[in-house]
This record gives structure tokens, C-alpha cells and sequence, in this order.
């Protein structure tokens, strides 16, 4: 089978090579803030599509002569280039120079040669005045990751010099870029705090005249349906391609980078003979969740290195807290920027089920060698006693045995520990059992606002967990329900569910009860 594209999940996208969503609908919406003459913000996490959305934003330009774009990248601007005025703005107008070049315009490169030598902002202002005017069109400026200006004060002087050109041009007095767009992952505001805490001009924003780019960039499930037809149709890989945009989408909640690399990994490694299936995207994701990237690597970056967010996130995973979203908490804010944190239904919460499984096993895995090291595991969770004749995992035994675990070596733990940390303990119990075949994850929300713990995967199955603190036989009952209303709407006849129960102060019955609620069969245990 022959392909002339491929899924990507590095650097730019290209319609031409690579398999891609339909995001017309999001380049629109930049066109008509271009043609307003807006000047706006595009801050989202790294591996986003921001460059990608530039790139496209560009050539759509490029075909309707109302308009100049100019695509450039701070990237490509070292840190010496902020030394001075006259070093950052040959950097600047090198960056138009390679433009230029490659456009073949000429006219435009004898611009820059007869303004080769630039000492000052206000100088450099009067070039670009002079360089729409010969150009006689609007111009508009894209600026990729200025992200790698944050910590240079000149940076937010040039930002300055472009405000006060846009509010001169306003009324007549100036002339300048038609728009200028500015992409990155942290916005003007962040930008100005990277600053020292001593420099008093990072009050006064140089960039107030912007707006900010509010329309989705995450792909939804229909968009994700337009890259799989593609995919189909030029492979003839047959599939259920709006289930498994559900499913993907399930895993991701649209993050490009994620959705597209679940994709490459069923194409590539596990490229299935007859079509793509939902076990397939489950499979991808263990695949995923056992291997290292820079994307994760960044996610585990800023747990490592922020306490207080990592705190936050703490609270969120295992406490189940539910805290309002206020854009205007920094702990909040600073989540956000990084495609951590998002609001779901006026709430706090982790943006998608794969985060919340790798962050589940960074915990469970410092766990494992802070408070679990002194344990021995291995006598309890050797694989092969759990996996049945058929090669299902014989979850009834895996609780039972888990039971065994909490019974002989967490019986006098601290209860608060307990509390605190008895999913992290649980899914410590369950990594070695699955052993690379599965993988357990934390259902944050299922339909009808109802929530889930553990959902187990196992090969091609998968087995619901419940985990409950004990809270009384009222309460003990409405979970009942829950779990069954649960089992039913997924077609499941069996679950489980694990009790913790704080309330015998040392006189715990370790009891087991096989439960059978409206049909379904649950079997519980208690630790």
C-alpha cells in the first residue's frame, strides 16, 4: 500500500505531505480579523498549530492581492540580538530580508539595502513607514514564537514603538502595518512578568491595542472526521470514521499534537489489516503513555519545578476537588497557557484523559519509590496469576489480592496517607499486573455529569473499578446506583469496587460481598 503523506506530529504541517484537519473554518476566522485591521494574540501550548495556522493564514493572503503578508519567527533571532537597538533591528529586518528573497522581490531587498544601517526603534519606525507606503498595500506582519523575547526589555520596547505607530496611523499621523499578529505560547501579560521585579516600566503593557484570537484552535470530533476521510480515501483503510473521531477525541479533547500522534501510531506501528477499530485507539494510547516526548516532557517539566501548581494539580487528581476557573488565578492561568489545565463546565480540571493518565503514573511512580520502596509488590502482583485461560484479566482476583496487599502491609498505615493517597496506592498495585498490556486511567466525567474512577484496559477489554471511601450505607447505596447506571450505559454486566473504609479505627473487617444491583454483578471489597 503506497501513501504519498503521512501523519505529523513535528514543526510545520503541509497540506501537500502530510494528512491534515480541515481548520479552514479557524483560518477564516483570522482573515476577518486581519481585514478589520486588528491587532491580536494567538497564545497557545507548544505543539498546538500555531505555525501551522500561520502558515496557512500566509498563503491564503498571498492569493488576494488586498494584502502583503510577511511571515517571520523570533526563534531565529539570538540572545545577543537584544544587546542594543541597531543588533536587534538588523536581526529583524534579516528575517524580512529571507522573506524577500525567496519572493524574488527585488524592489523590496533594495528597501532594505538603503536602510542597511538602523541605530534606534524611532529610526526603524520611520522605515516601515516609508516601506508600506512604496508597498501601497495593507501589510500584515506574523510573528512566530515570540516567546523567545520574554526576558528582553527591548522586545516590549519595539512592541511599544509598533502601539504608538497603530494609534498614530489611527488618526492620520503615521503610517504603518495594516495588522500584526503575535504567536506564542504565553501572552503579553506573562511575557511582562519575566521581567525584573524591579523594573517598574513592565506596568505600563506596550501591547494594550490587541485582541485577543478567542476562536477554538483544538480540534473537535467532526474536524478530526475531515483528516480521517482523508487518510481513508487515500489508503483505502476502511473504518468507522465518525467513532473514531469520538474516540480520539475521548483520549485528546482535541490537542493537535496528541490527536495526530494517536493516528501515526496506529498507521505506523500497529497499522491494523482490516480497517481501524476503538480497541486500535486504545492500543495506541498505551503505546503513547509508555513512551517519552517533548510534549510530556514539558508536562512533567512544570509539575517538577512549581510547587504550587503541582499542588494544585494534586488537588484535582486525587482529591477530586472542584474549584471555580478563574483565568485571573495565576496557578489557573499558568495551567492554561500550557495546555494542562482547562475549564470544563465552569471548573478547574486536567484537559484530556491522556494527561491525566501520564500525570497518574509520574505520582504513582514517586510513590513507588518514596512511600511504596520499603513494600515489596512483587510477592503480590506477579502478571501471570491474574490473566485467565482466554487471556482476559481476572479482575475479581486482582481486588482480592489487593486486598491481601492493603491488609498486611498498609493495615496500620496513617490514615491520612491513606485518604490522601489510596488511588495512587491502588494504581501503583495495578502497573505491575498489567505489565505493559493495559493500562488504567481515571475517568474524570462521564455522561450525565456522573463521575467514574478507574477504567481498566486489558487487551481488547475493558473492566470497570469503582473507588469509594466509605461514607455510610446511604451513600454506599447511591454509588451502587451510580456504578450500575454506568455499567448499563456501557454495555458492561460486570464491575468492581474497592471501599475504603476509615472508620473502624483498627477494626476492619476486610470483608468481600458480591453485590447484584438492577441486573448487574458487583463485586466489592474492603480495605
Amino acid at each position: 500500500m503506497k501513501k504519498g503523506k503521512k501523519f505529523n506530529i513535528t514543526g510545520l504541517c503541509i497540506p501537500e505531505k502530510h494528512y491534515m484537519v480541515d481548520v479552514s473554518a479557524k483560518v477564516d476566522a483570522m482573515k476577518t480579523m486581519v481585514a478589520e485591521g486588528d491587532y491580536f494574540v494567538i497564545n497557545r501550548p507548544r505543539q498546538y498549530g500555531k505555525t501551522t495556522l500561520l502558515s496557512l493564514l500566509r498563503k491564503r493572503l498571498q492569493n488576494h492581492s488586498d494584502f502583503f503578508p510577511i511571515l517571520i519567527s523570533f526563534e531565529g533571532i539570538s540572545s545577543d540580538s537584544y544587546r542594543n537597538e541597531q543588533q536587534f533591528i538588523d536581526a529583524f529586518l534579516l528575517q524580512f530580508q529571507r522573506v524577500f528573497q525567496f519572493q524574488h522581490r527585488e524592489d523590496l531587498l533594495q528597501c532594505i539595502e538603503e536602510r542597511r544601517e538602523l541605530h534606534t526603534l524611532t529610526a526603524l519606525s520611520n522605515w516601515i513607514a516609508d516601506f508600506v507606503q512604496h508597498l501601497n498595500q495593507p501589510v500584515v506582519l506574523m510573528i512566530d514564537e515570540v516567546d523567545k523575547s520574554s526576558n528582553h526589555q527591548l522586545f516590549l520596547d519595539f512592541l511599544a514603538m509598533l502601539r504608538t505607530k497603530y494609534l498614530a496611523a489611527a488618526d492620520g499621523s503615521d503610517v504603518t502595518f495594516h495588522c500584526v499578529i503575535l504567536a506564542g505560547v504565553h501572552d503579553v501579560k506573562s511575557l511582562k512578568l519575566k521581567l525584573r521585579s524591579d523594573d517598574e516600566r513592565k506596568y505600563n503593557s506596550p501591547w494594550n491595542i490587541a485582541v485577543d484570537f478567542t476562536g477554538k484552535i483544538e480540534f473537535g470530533p467532526q474536524e478530526i472526521e475531515t483528516m480521517l476521510a482523508e487518510y481513508s480515501a487515500a489508503t483505502d483503510v476502511e473504518m468507522d470514521r465518525g467513532q473514531i473521531a469520538e474516540y480520539l477525541y475521548a483520549y485528546t479533547s482535541g490537542y493537535p499534537f496528541l490527536v495526530s500522534v494517536l493516528c501515526k501510531i496506529i498507521d505506523e506501528t500497529i497499522h491494523p489489516d482490516h480497517g481501524w477499530l476503538p480497541e486500535h485507539v486504545d492500543d495506541a494510547a498505551n503505546r503513547l503513555l509508555s513512551q517519552s516526548n517533548t510534549n510530556f516532557d514539558h508536562l512533567i517539566k512544570h509539575l517538577e519545578h512549581h510547587q504550587a501548581f503541582a499542588n494544585l494539580v494534586e488537588q484535582l487528581m486525587l482529591q477530586e476537588a472542584s474549584i471555580p476557573y478563574n483565568q485571573d488565578n495565576p496557578l489557573i492561568h499558568l495551567g492554561g497557557l500550557y495546555g494542562i489545565l482547562t475549564c470544563r463546565n465552569n471548573s478547574v480540571a486536567i484537559h484530556n484523559r491522556i494527561y491525566r493518565e501520564r500525570i497518574y503514573n509520574y505520582l504513582t511512580s514517586k510513590l513507588e519509590t518514596g512511600e511504596l520502596i520499603a513494600h515489596s509488590l512483587g510477592q503480590y502482583t506477579v502478571p501471570s496469576q491474574f490473566v485467565t485461560a482466554a487471556d482476559a484479566l481476572n479482575y475479581e482476583r486482582v481486588l482480592l489480592k489487593f486486598q491481601e496487599f492493603m491488609k498486611q502491609e498498609y493495615s496500620r498505615r496513617d490514615e491520612k496517607f491513606l485518604e490522601r493517597n489510596g488511588r495512587l496506592v491502588f494504581f501503583a498495585f495495578l502497573r505491575p499486573i498489567l505489565n505493559g498490556r493495559g493500562f488504567a486511567f481515571k475517568e474524570a466525567q462521564i455522561s450525565e455529569e456522573k463521575r467514574l474512577d478507574v477504567v481498566i484496559t486489558f487487551g481488547a477489554r475493558k473492566y470497570v473499578i469503582e473507588l469509594k471511601v466509605w461514607g455510610g450505607d446511604e451513600k454506599h447505596q447511591a454509588g451502587l446506583r451510580q456504578l450500575t447506571d454506568y455499567l448499563k450505559r456501557t454495555g458492561h454486566d460486570r464491575g468492581g469496587l474497592v471501599i475504603f473504609d476509615f472508620t473502624q479505627k483498627g477494626r476492619k473487617t476486610w470483608k468481600q460481598d458480591r453485590i447484584q444491583s438492577d441486573g448487574k454483578d458487583i463485586f466489592a471489597v474492603w480495605v
